[in-house]
């Protein structure tokens, strides 16, 4: 069983990097996963949120959870009225 070592925001490739005990990487490309679930500035802040604050419960929403789901729950848009 290998275990985490651990998770952190790379700002040089915009990834959020987990590494484990047995030497393997897992890196999820931050600016692809928003460009496919996040549909709004406001998606796209909460997930800059967890990236920034939380880089370890943003790596297991992305791979064992429903992003999409988890962004409409937690944001609220309302349009710009004149």
């Amino acid at each position: 069983m290998k275990m985490l070592l651990s998770c952190k925001f790379n700002m040089d490739t915009a990834c959020v990097e987990l590494r484990f005990s047995d030497g393997s990487m897992i890196s999820i490309d931050c600016i692809a996963v928003e460009n496919e679930v996040a549909d709004n500035l406001y998606e796209r802040s909460e997930l800059d949120y967890l990236i920034y604050n939380a880089p370890l419960e943003y790596a297991d929403l992305i791979l064992n959870g429903d992003p999409e789901r988890y962004l409409k729950a937690v944001t609220e848009y309302k349009p710009f009225e004149n």
